[in-house]
């Protein structure tokens, strides 16, 4: 078939237009998909989001218990907890630290 208004055999060719739109429809997603990317790589700023909510949590946190020492009193110490085993898995993963 020699039909000069058809396409691989899939109707009719887009206009000009038609492509036109098609390209920028294409570059839209892509721009969208590269800035998805930028932010999945931008380390900084995910950590800055992560301290910010955390920052958050916090003082929701000093505001519901307000009334009551025992609750952060608690973290408090559970936090300590956690930044030594952290400290001691690190040194035990480097092969230092103050062995006797």
């Amino acid at each position: 078939m020699t039909d000069s208004t058809k396409t691989n055999g899939h109707g009719p060719a887009p206009s000009p237009e038609e492509l036109r739109a098609q390209v920028e429809e294409t570059r839209r997603e892509l721009g969208a998909t590269v800035e998805a990317l930028a932010a999945r790589a931008d380390l900084r700023a995910q950590g800055r989001q992560k301290a910010a909510e955390f920052k958050s949590k916090a003082q929701h946190a000093a505001e519901t218990t307000r009334g009551n020492p025992t609750v952060p009193v608690a973290a408090g110490v559970a936090l300590l907890v956690l930044v030594l085993i952290a400290r001691r898995r690190k040194m035990g993963r480097h092969g230092g630290g103050r062995r006797r």
